[in-house]
């Protein structure tokens, strides 16, 4: 029995070699595709909940006559523990301009059922319900919509009862006004859909398609990744702590790894 020449050998290697490349680059292809439809998807979420305020002249959640539209939930409001019901049955909201609480998850049911985004949604917080987590717990695809790219979710939040957030008095927040913010993230501990999802290269190249290009200015932003009386909360993802919202930039030398998730301010 004869073995195998070393022409024959080469040739081998070489239809490996270009096996692996076309894995390599099918799955680079795979997730430009991803990162494209999660811009889309923020800019679709943001034109549906303008369509929203023009027809009920509120924001989504927060309307004061939903069940007029929509029928009053069964299970009770504002929220309650069959959590991952889906049904178009709502709540009214409080109508203060804010999505509190109460009515964050009330906002993508209420979108849902005036016909503005796909999908079903439960409209109240998921079973991780104690300490921090109280009222904010993002399931993907249940409560809150999921997104094109491997693990990752919406959500709406309302930081500190909508007031601005001046510089250094949140660890992990640069300055700003956040209230109404969307997030895009994976699903955390924390309860948010706010987990690193996004290599820095990533989200600067859609926050520079959708805004400034900048991780702690404009209307998308980062959480901040170095301590600064705190705790940064994505570490890698920029260069800056919460007294740097004008200078931090977005660590593009960074290729580890997934570092960085997307904050959409006064979205609603």
């Amino acid at each position: 029995m004869r073995g195998f020449s070393l022409v024959e050998l080469s040739i081998v290697l070489v239809i490996l070699g270009l096996l692996t490349g076309g894995i390599l680059a099918g799955q680079s292809l795979i997730r430009a595709s991803e990162l494209r439809s999660t811009a889309v998807d923020m800019q679709k979420y943001q034109a549906a909940i303008y369509t929203f305020r023009d027809k009920y002249f509120s924001v989504p959640g927060d309307i004061t006559n939903a069940t007029s539209f929509w029928g009053t939930d069964p299970d009770g409001c504002p929220i309650h523990t069959n959590w991952n019901v889906k049904k178009s049955a709502t709540c009214n909201g409080d109508g203060n301009g804010m999505t509190s609480n109460t009515e964050m998850f009330r906002a993508w049911q209420q979108l849902a059922n005036a016909g503005l985004i796909e999908g079903s949604y439960t409209g109240v917080p998921g079973p991780n319900n104690s300490g921090t987590c109280t009222n904010i717990d993002h399931e993907i695809g249940v409560n809150v919509p999921a997104a094109k790219l491997s693990q990752g979710g919406f959500g709406f939040i309302n930081y500190s009862g909508g007031a601005y957030i001046a510089s250094g008095t949140v660890s992990f927040q640069f300055e700003g006004n956040y209230r109404n913010t969307m997030l895009f993230g994976a699903s955390t501990n924390s309860c948010e859909s706010i987990g690193p999802i996004l290599k820095p290269e990533e989200a600067w190249n859609i926050d520079t398609k959708m805004d400034d290009g900048k991780p702690g200015m404009g209307k998308i932003v980062t959480r901040t990744s170095l301590p600064a009386g705190g705790s940064g909360v994505h570490p890698n993802c920029n260069d800056g702590d919460n007294t740097m919202a004008a200078s931090a930039q977005y660590r593009l030398d960074y290729s580890a790894g997934v570092a960085c998730a997307l904050m959409f301010r006064t979205a609603l």
